[in-house]
């Protein structure tokens, strides 16, 4: 029997997951990655190292409950975490904790990037305008706040790239994960030399780029013994997580779109030709899928913010789902299908890191507006829920304004296993949202292009067609329409009169 492994280095921790030729998934498991480190506000850290330790943690455990040998795992797939600085010095060793996905301190070097070759140019070469989140604005973070560990660095390389290099020893991306960079031509799918000279950035420091299908390495004899897989086996160039998830919810042809609700969330479409938005709300990056595009909208608390709610705000409610052996989440989301849509006027605002679409605005502030004395820990949980979905229908709407057609979206994320939140999310976009068989995301993609890297499958089109099936599906309910509209209205209201202060804050 042979298997693929996919392996994807989330914000939370790292997923190994393992997958048969027919898609069929064999076994899974996560190990946990240590806090973000936020030392400062808007600051959001974490150590390369402890992803490694996580991947090798999960890959051992997930051979070990398969009963599969190394020698059976044809292939391997990766997929990570978006955006994330890692630098290297000249023995490859970490030279500071990466600024990843949600650091938003970098403000100060997009301003000079924009000022120093224009933001014009920016979005010329790159397709999408440089934001805080991206990684070309965090390294110069570094060159002006740490020189020492800037002029140290000889090797920068994204999350999931890191993890490629310990397994390989090879300093290689791909085309959907170098795309949020600000430093990558998407449309020619290409470093954008002209832009990174112009920034005085050593290009020597970048890894190639390669298509997400495409080999990238093979697992080296030391990584061999740290996972225990075999020496030898080929890995290929992976995804970004969110193109990788697309892969593994099959949104590889025209009309599909996800939404995935995980730390961040994300609605997602797939191009056939590249496009993008002029005023730079959506991002536009290379797909997975070779030759290849997509677009995607991107609110960055999304499920943070129920993440918060349940780390401060429910600590009682978490100790009585350990006694009771319940999941804190299901808990949650059950108290708040008690409370009618639209929490009777109370609205939660999901910038709790800033914000990307639509508002490209670092300082935006998360808060609830409406509350009062009648509301319960109930509202505040379905607000957050209803919150995130105006957010998310934010994206939706910018899309299908670029031309995307959207009959129904596919969930997927930690968020879209709620029902709750799925019925939610059909009355805001007014569309069904159907799920699928599978709901493994970005692991489970990643193992998908390793099938093709290897010849399983012809095509990133075939491998999905072959394997992922809808399996279940949310309709709107007419009788909410206006409740939810009536609520995105106050919700797109409320951004525009608090920004203002955001800053002040």
């Amino acid at each position: 029997m042979k298997y693929w492994l996919g392996i994807d280095i989330g914000t939370g921790g790292s997923r190994a997951l393992l997958v048969k030729a027919d898609g069929t998934v064999a076994c899974g498991v996560t190990a946990a990655h240590e806090d973000i480190l936020m030392h400062r506000p808007l600051w959001a850290e974490q150590r390369p190292e402890d992803w490694w330790s996580a991947a090798c943690q999960a890959t051992r455990e997930v051979v070990a409950k398969a009963g599969v040998r190394g020698d059976e795992i044809a292939g391997i797939g990766l997929s990570g975490q978006m955006h994330g600085l890692t630098l290297l010095d000249s023995s490859d060793e970490v030279v500071r904790p990466a600024l990843i996905w949600c650091d938003q301190r970098s403000q100060d070097q997009v301003d000079w990037i924009n000022a120093k070759v224009g933001a014009a140019t920016v979005l010329e070469q790159t397709a999408n305008p440089v934001l805080t989140g991206f990684t070309a604005p965090k390294l110069l973070w570094v060159r002006d706040h740490d020189p020492e560990s800037y002029d140290r660095t000889r090797r920068m390389l994204l999350p999931k790239d890191y993890i490629r290099f310990c397994l390989t020893g090879e300093y290689v991306s791909e085309v959907s994960d170098a795309s949020g960079t600000a430093l990558f031509d998407v449309v020619g799918r290409r470093w954008a030399t002209p832009l990174i000279d112009s920034l005085g950035i050593d290009s020597s420091i970048l890894p190639e780029v390669v298509e997400s299908p495409a080999l990238a390495g093979r697992v080296s004899a030391l990584a061999a013994e740290k996972t225990g897989l075999v020496q030898g086996t080929p890995v290929v160039g992976g995804g970004g997580d969110q193109a990788a998830s697309a892969v593994g919810n099959g949104i590889v042809e025209s009309g599909l779109v996800s939404c995935t609700i995980g730390t961040s969330g994300v609605v997602f479409s797939h191009l056939d030709e590249a496009a993008y938005d002029p005023d730079g709300r959506v991002h536009t990056f290379c797909h997975a899928v070779p030759g290849k595009w997509h677009v995607m909208g991107v609110t960055q608390g999304a499920g943070l913010s129920l993440q918060w709610f349940r780390n401060h705000l429910a600590t009682s409610l978490a100790a009585e789902a350990a006694e009771r052996g319940s999941d804190i989440y299901d808990l949650l989301t059950n108290e708040a299908a008690q409370v009618p849509a639209g929490s009777e006027g109370l609205l939660w605002l999901p910038y709790l890191m800033g914000e990307r679409t639509p508002h490209l605005d670092p300082f935006a502030r998360g808060g609830w507006i409406g509350l009062t004395a009648k509301h319960t820990r109930a509202h505040l949980v379905r607000s957050i829920l209803e919150g995130v979905a105006y957010s998310l229908n934010d994206c939706l709407a910018i899309i299908e304004s670029l031309g995307a057609e959207v009959a129904a979206v596919r969930g997927s994320g930690g968020g879209a296993k709620s029902a709750v939140w799925r019925r939610i999310l059909a009355g805001v976009f007014r569309k069904p949202i159907a799920t699928l068989q599978t709901q493994e995301g970005s692991a489970y993609g990643a193992a998908l292009l390793a099938l093709v890297g290897t010849g399983e499958y012809g095509s990133v089109e075939e491998a999905c067609r072959s394997v992922i099936v809808e399996q279940g599906r949310e309709d709107p309910d007419p009788s909410l329409q206006s409740v939810y509209e009536d609520g995105y209205h106050t919700f797109r209201a409320a951004y525009p009169a608090l920004r203002g202060l955001f800053p002040q804050m």
